[in-house]
């Protein structure tokens, strides 16, 4: 349960903080200094919060180490590498699972405007 928080946590971060960078780059030469003030200031909070999570992650990796080394004594080698597999192919579950649903909603969002246009 712990590491789909800290995966769906670090999935958001990153692409909050991609959205704002994003953002910076298209604001123009001429944009207010607040605008750019304030995006700078967000970026600056994410780029923190990304780090934070970070170790979060490090922190339920140990963790999760310390509870495989004490499943392994008591399961069998072939249920142990299937418990190893699972717990793998988890993150990489859930990392694909917010890719398609932030494609679903960006498959939605140009169907609409394009619904809106015609």
């Amino acid at each position: 349960g712990d590491l789909d928080k800290v995966v769906n946590l670090l999935l958001s971060l990153s692409g909050r903080l991609a959205r704002v960078e994003t953002a910076l780059g298209s604001l123009g030469p001429h944009a207010p200094a607040e605008d750019k003030l304030a995006l700078r200031e967000k970026r600056r909070l994410l780029v923190a919060q990304l780090e934070d999570a970070k170790e979060l992650k490090e922190h339920v990796e140990r963790r999760e180490e310390a509870v495989g080394a004490m499943v392994a004594r008591y399961l069998p080698v072939e249920h142990l590498q299937d418990y190893q597999h699972f717990v793998k192919m988890k993150s990489a579950l859930i990392a694909e699972q917010r890719e398609l649903e932030e494609k679903i909603k960006l498959g939605q969002e140009q169907l609409r405007c394009l619904r809106e246009s015609l």
